[in-house]
């Protein structure tokens, strides 16, 4: 028994492993959702937007202005998004949906994963209560991995093409920037999604130790 246990633990040093960076890419999908760079605008017009960046994130727009304070100091100023606002692209509502079934189908696989490790270093034999978890962990994983792809893929998509946006005047944003470059929550994402599809593969991978079976029975 101790020697199979031995074996059991050995099995699952690759879904550790999987629980380690589904993990690391659960919380950059998470801080990918935060930052607001997602898309970089340079402007021509630095009358309000004073640096002549905008960030356009998937929740809100920012930029700087000297405008409404003293010389020599700055401000940030945001526009939040709201969902009833008919401007925002399709490829940012779908990357606001996206995340948040991303980051909760993510929480799901960790737990999954958890259970499963649990068992196994608790001296859990029972085979329905270790290998579903680890499949069941890899199909959460994977599905937060493709959640994450698609809006970064769309939203990288449209910074290539340099896509305009139908910002209203209370804005004070273009329509259409001079130029545009992909933002810092881009790359995040993409390492999101590379760790989590890692981490997906790695689980369902699991393999029940055969030699079990036999030594129960004997």
């Amino acid at each position: 028994m101790v020697l199979w246990m031995n074996s059991l633990v050995t099995t699952s040093h690759l879904q550790l492993a999987a629980f380690a960076l589904g993990t690391i890419g659960w919380i950059l999908c998470t801080v990918s959702m935060g930052i607001v760079e997602w898309r970089v605008w340079h402007v021509d017009n630095t009358t309000v937007i004073s640096s002549g960046i905008a960030w356009v994130g998937i929740w809100k727009v920012c930029f700087i202005s000297y405008l409404y304070v003293s010389p020599g100091y700055r401000e940030q100023f945001c526009h939040k998004f709201s969902g009833y606002d008919s401007f925002i692209p399709h490829e940012i509502y779908a990357a606001q949906g996206l995340l948040l079934i991303a980051m909760f189908m993510g929480l799901l696989g960790l737990a999954a994963t958890i259970f499963a490790l649990r068992n196994i270093y608790m001296g859990v034999t029972h085979k329905p209560l270790i290998a579903p978890f680890f499949l069941v962990g890899g199909f959460f994983y994977i599905s937060a991995g493709v959640c994450v792809l698609i809006p970064v893929s769309w939203n990288f998509y449209s910074v290539t093409h340099n896509q305009s946006i139908a910002f209203p005047p209370s804005y004070y944003m273009p329509s259409s920037p001079a130029a545009q470059e992909a933002g810092a929550a881009i790359p995040v994402g993409i390492v999101a999604v590379i760790l989590l599809l890692l981490s997906g593969t790695f689980s369902l991978s699991y393999r029940f130790p055969m030699t079990a079976n036999t030594i129960m029975k004997s």
